[in-house]
């Protein structure tokens, strides 16, 4: 209740409001703050004649503001504020609240007048004019001056519940200097007395003793609880208010109305307006609430904003001095690099220098040698002997001298170190350095919004819906999906596009896949939506036949699970599993369980992977050829995990062809016989007898074929790895193939003198059923 206590105060004074008067401009003043800044302006007196003298109005020029407005309310049953004022002569000051107030106006003392003639004329009429402190509009009164002012009795009453709600003690009210704490409240009197108040003021004697003392706290809600004083009219002291003028906005009396004051004005009865107002009132709080409410979360996250800019601020200072930590010992790698090689060039100076030094001082103490040498042969006085060793030392001088020649005394190696540090455009990028680009979080989209209603998984395939939020105001550009691998790993991408709906194929059954979409424009990519959980369809388990149900002993049944008990109860028809989760418990089954439970899948051929001589009908179940050449269709689902069983009905068999059935990887070939590669595992059958065949390889030829009418069945088991094929529910030879993994596909090779149909969702067959009984 704090907030509110400027409402409660005078704009003049800046206290509580004492006898507050309601101004037509629906503002406030004390009653006696209005009689302080009551203006008095002679009728002779008006702008234009203030402007003609020359008198400065620039403090209260705001008065002739919103004139239209004033003039407009001389028809609203206001007759005394049906003139527009004049501006004062008096200058303007400041109330405590910082408005601009008038002082009272000192009456001028009367000074004769002198007309023409000579005769005292009597002194010119003042008006009282009135401005209010807040919105400067100014209004004239009449005779009955601010007797004519309604009284703001809400605001009255609401002053008085704020202070009482502000007071720590309720005191007495009728103590002289400092009042007591009151100990009673007189519910006729209406007055908190202290104890020696009541003895002497109020003494249970006489007419007083049959009023109603009640304790203060108690007094003071029978206050609140009491009905307000009726308000009168202020034209007709003696009526009540007792209806509402529509057009001057303002209760009246029966008199009122009887007078003419408010002919042909829309009047309505008081307290339904009371109701009116007060229900629009409410209203208009409600939208103001949700405002302030918006206005709190806005606060709240602008000191958030606070607390995260300056987390900011020291992370980013950190990656900053981070980032220039990495150039400056990128510098100092480089500097050893640029300081091996100045090392590198210093030595190999040095060694030239060094080797030429060691070359020129053998050289000069060769040729010092002979010099000496032919300096004592001189010397000698036989001339046949110098004779004949003169032209050899001659030569041999001659030769040394030309040893001597031009470049052999000149330096091999300069003192300078021809090295020259290109540092320019290192500097130039570094005074270049700056932030080129800050990130824009308001440009990057929402994260997009999954549609639960919209997303669905049927067999090993998942359908997922998303949208942007309503309330987004960036566009994007695109979306991406990624989805785990269904056992808790990383997640990848699945989808990339502009579209908000994707279905994906190829899942495992029975397992557990988690999703996620996030949005992208050029601005960056959005925060990822909330994960999704999908559980393919092999989580449910159907009800196998009656005669196969009741061969479930007790003792399986007590120990299994009560949901898992529950699944067994539910309809042999499928329905996808939507956004189910199992725990490890629920999705593990013993190898018993076989012979109870089967996982359903539902599936056709795939027009999409089959060779082009494929004819397809009934809805895709049912196949033939138009080639005498075998080929290969696949069907829609691939298998991964589980154990899946399907039947195919021999439709049409003539001239005794070979037609193929079992499994294959999506690369298989289409236009050779199913098992001729090793991406395939069939059995090929014809009318007395089959074979099994994987890459061109033929194995256990098993007698038994087929005609017109019959049944093929094929059941794979991930759980063992095997595939088993049966003839007219019989088992047709061993366990055809071991060690099966991967994805693989449902397939059938045929030509044009077969045609074959799909049935799917089928229980596992008794023969096999009764082996992995006996097996385990």
């Amino acid at each position: 209740m704090e907030a509110m206590e400027e409402e409660l105060k005078c704009p003049v004074c800046g206290s509580f409001y004492r006898e507050p008067i309601l101004l037509p401009c629906s503002h406030s003043l004390c009653l006696s703050c209005a009689r302080n800044i009551l203006v008095h302006t002679p009728d002779s007196e008006s702008p234009q004649s203030r402007r003609a003298s020359g008198l400065s109005s620039s403090d209260y020029d705001y008065l002739d503001l919103d004139k239209m407005s004033l003039y407009s309310e001389a028809d609203s049953g206001y007759g005394s504020y049906g003139g527009f004022a004049s501006a004062p002569t008096t200058p303007c000051q400041k109330s405590p609240n910082g408005v601009r107030v008038f002082p009272p106006s000192m009456p001028a003392p009367h000074q004769p007048h002198h007309h023409s003639s000579g005769a005292l004329l009597p002194p010119a009429p003042r008006h009282q004019c009135l401005t209010c402190p807040q919105c400067h509009r100014s209004l004239l009164l009449d005779e009955r001056g601010l007797r004519g002012f309604t009284k703001n009795r809400v605001l009255e009453g609401v002053i008085e519940r704020y202070q009482q709600s502000k007071a720590a003690a309720l005191r007495c009210q009728l103590c002289e200097k400092s009042p007591k704490e009151a100990t009673v409240m007189c519910e006729q009197c209406d007055v908190f007395y202290c104890e020696p108040c009541r003895l002497r003021c109020h003494p249970p004697r006489g007419p007083l003793a049959k009023h109603r003392l009640l304790p203060p706290a108690q007094g003071r809600v029978s206050r609140r609880l009491s009905p307000r004083k009726i308000s009168t009219c202020t034209d007709h002291e003696l009526e009540n208010h007792s209806m509402y003028c529509v057009q001057c906005k303002t209760p009246v009396c029966y008199q009122c109305l009887e007078e003419g004051r408010h002919h042909s004005h829309e009047v309505k009865a008081l307290g339904a307006m009371w109701k009116l107002h007060k229900s629009q009132l409410s209203q208009a709080l409600n939208g103001l609430s949700d405002r302030a409410k918006e206005a709190k979360e806005f606060l709240v996250q602008l000191r958030n904003m606070v607390q995260h800019i300056q987390e900011n601020s020291v992370e980013f200072e950190a990656c900053l001095v981070a980032q220039c930590d990495a150039l400056i010992d990128a510098l100092n790698r480089r500097k050893v690099q640029l300081l091996a090689r100045v090392n590198k060039e210093h030595e190999h100076k040095l060694k030239v220098v060094r080797d030429q030094i060691s070359h020129c001082t053998v050289k000069l103490r060769q040729t010092t040698g002979l010099m000496e040498y032919c300096l004592e042969v001189i010397k000698e006085n036989d001339p046949s002997g110098f004779l004949q060793i003169s032209d050899a030392l001659i030569r041999r001088v001659h030769l040394t001298e030309d040893q001597w020649g031009k470049g052999t005394l000149t330096p091999r190696m300069t003192t300078d170190f021809d090295l020259n540090l290109d540092n320019g455009p290192l500097l130039q990028s570094i005074h270049q350095l700056d932030f080129v680009q800050m990130k824009v979080p308001s440009l990057v989209p929402a994260p997009p919004m999954l549609q639960l209603e919209e997303c669905c998984t049927h067999n090993n395939s998942a359908t997922l819906s998303w949208k942007q939020p309503p309330m987004s105001m960036v566009q994007a550009e695109g979306y991406i999906l990624e989805l785990d691998d269904g056992n808790g790993g990383q997640f990848r991408e699945v989808f990339v596009g502009k579209e908000t709906m994707c279905t994906v194929d190829g899942l495992h059954f029975n397992s557990t896949y988690n999703a996620r979409v996030k949005a992208f424009n050029k601005a960056g990519v959005s925060q990822y939506s909330k994960t999704l959980v999908l559980q393919t369809s092999e989580g449910s388990f159907s009800r196998m036949s009656a005669n196969l149900a009741a061969e479930m002993s007790a003792t399986l049944a007590a120990e299994m699970s009560a949901t898992l008990a529950a699944r067994l109860q539910v309809s042999t028809l499928p329905s996808p599993l939507d956004f189910l989760q199992h725990s490890d418990q629920e999705a593990c089954v013993s190898p018993v369980d076989i012979k109870k439970l089967v996982a359903v899948a539902w599936f056709a051929f795939d027009p999409g992977s089959a060779h082009s001589d494929i004819i397809f009908s009934n809805d895709n179940l049912t196949v033939t050829c138009n080639s005498y050449d075998d080929r290969v269709v696949l069907g829609k689902t691939g298998f991964s995990k589980g154990v899946h069983y399907w039947e195919l009905t021999i439709d049409r068999y003539d001239n005794h062809p070979d037609p193929a059935f079992g499994v294959a990887r999506i690369e298989v070939m289409k236009d050779v016989m199913l098992g001729k590669d090793d991406k395939a595992w069939a059995m090929y059958v014809d009318n007395n007898r089959s074979w099994f065949m994987h890459n061109n390889s033929h194995t256990n030829r098993t007698e038994g074929g087929i005609t017109k009418g019959a049944t093929v069945g094929v059941l794979l088991d991930f759980t063992r790895r095997t595939l088993t094929f049966s003839i007219n529910e019989e088992q047709q030879g061993p366990v055809a193939f071991e060690s099966m993994e991967g994805l693989l596909f449902p397939a059938v090779s045929l030509n044009r003198n077969v045609q074959v149909t799909l049935h799917t969702g089928l229980p596992i067959p008794g023969f096999y059923t009764s082996r992995a009984s006996i097996q385990s």
